[in-house]
């Protein structure tokens, strides 16, 4: 059995959670111990169906899996025609869960709000470099101009609206895909993550595989915290010390983009 399943309403969203868990030591960066994972057959579309779709029938569509994965997730977007909310939304996906084979300790619910687009959005380079611009200096006063950012906000709080302005208006034009959302997802830093969906999911990562003597409120381990090595060899001199400056390194540049 496989550990974890994600079931998305759309490629967006597919490539956005894809772009996070397919990174080089994806643990490291989230703060947990490792997983099986792959993005190609462990994180499925529901193709035809979208946000309404996902809403009204994800048991049905979850349930041929059940027998597959320990652990299920299940996204979409809060805002599309004739949704209810977002509370309404998390509670009829969370019975769809118990309803396909998933137990509340081992399904999570996220509605990301407004939609799959404020993945996107961080105050990183990698945003600016992804929608066309040359840095985050650039786009952000031409942001302000247009309404879409007000000093000391982050994020657009029309994601969606905010993207498609700034990839045609950009120097470099680049056309809309699916694949800016792994491009994003795939670079900025957990630590600039500032939407509540994204930060649920991986702190339920870290409770589902929690890292034992993981230091997870730092971007690099405590001293005698290895992250790569289990309790035993904590303390340990040679090989571990070498571990441990390798995990640093890793972690260190992980959470700094």
């Amino acid at each position: 059995m496989r550990d974890l399943l994600v079931y998305v309403a759309d490629g967006n969203m597919a490539e956005a959670v894809g772009g996070l868990l397919d990174r080089d030591q994806a643990h490291l960066v989230i703060g947990c111990a490792p997983f099986t994972f792959d993005s190609r057959t462990d994180i499925k579309v529901a193709k035809g169906q979208n946000d309404p779709g996902v809403y009204t029938r994800a048991d049905a569509l979850m349930q041929p899996y059940a027998g597959e994965y320990a652990r299920a997730v299940v996204v979409m977007d809060e805002e599309w025609e004739g949704s209810p909310g977002a509370a309404a939304i998390v509670e009829r996906l969370r019975a769809h869960l118990t309803a396909a084979g998933w137990p509340p300790e081992r399904a999570l619910a996220l509605v990301v709000s407004p939609e799959a687009d404020v993945w996107l959005w961080s105050d990183s380079p990698h945003t600016a470099t992804a929608l066309g611009w040359a840095s985050w200096d650039a786009l952000r006063p031409a942001l302000e101009e247009e309404g879409f950012l007000v000093p000391e906000q982050k994020k657009p709080s029309r994601p969606k609206e905010a993207a498609e302005w700034a990839l045609g208006k950009g120097p470099k034009r680049i056309p809309r895909s699916s694949k800016l959302y792994r491009q994003v997802s795939g670079k900025v830093s957990v630590k600039r993550c500032e939407d509540d969906a994204r930060s649920v999911f991986i702190n339920q990562l870290r409770t589902w595989f929690p890292a034992e003597g993981a230091c997870r409120s730092r971007p690099s381990p405590a001293p005698g915290c290895v992250v790569t090595a289990d309790a035993s060899t904590v303390g340990r001199t040679g090989p571990v010390r070498a571990r441990r400056r390798s995990a640093w390194r890793s972690s260190r540049a992980a959470w700094t983009d």
